[in-house]
């Protein structure tokens, strides 16, 4: 599958020139995701994911939340009741780099 791919990479930190990913890289990054992910304004990538209650979402936070520092590479998270909404993007560059779409990919890998 074409997730664990993705997920088996690490992420790499913006240097010196980075540019945000263009149309084509970010649709071909994208159909290696789960299929829940979406693009935003070819800029951000977000999904949602659901639990039976907070503990649970809580707990998923906490493991994106690990993934994302052992990564070096930090999403921004939105955590409610049996909710939890992830959005990525390279605040650097102010777009999507490969490093978001490899964080997504970890994280399905996990829910």
């Amino acid at each position: 599958m074409h997730e664990q791919k993705l997920a088996q990479k690490s992420c790499t930190a913006c240097q010196g020139a980075t540019h945000a990913l263009n149309p084509h890289e970010t649709q071909t990054l994208h159909k290696q995701l789960n299929k829940a992910w979406k693009v935003v304004q070819e800029k951000q990538l977000e999904r949602e994911f659901t639990f039976p209650d907070f503990n649970t979402a809580l707990a998923f936070t906490n493991k994106i939340g690990a993934i994302a520092e052992e990564e070096g590479h930090h999403p921004d998270i939105y955590l409610t009741w049996g909710k939890v909404k992830i959005t990525l993007f390279t605040h650097k560059i102010n777009g999507l780099s490969e490093s978001d779409f490899v964080l997504a990919a970890k994280y399905d890998l996990i829910h």
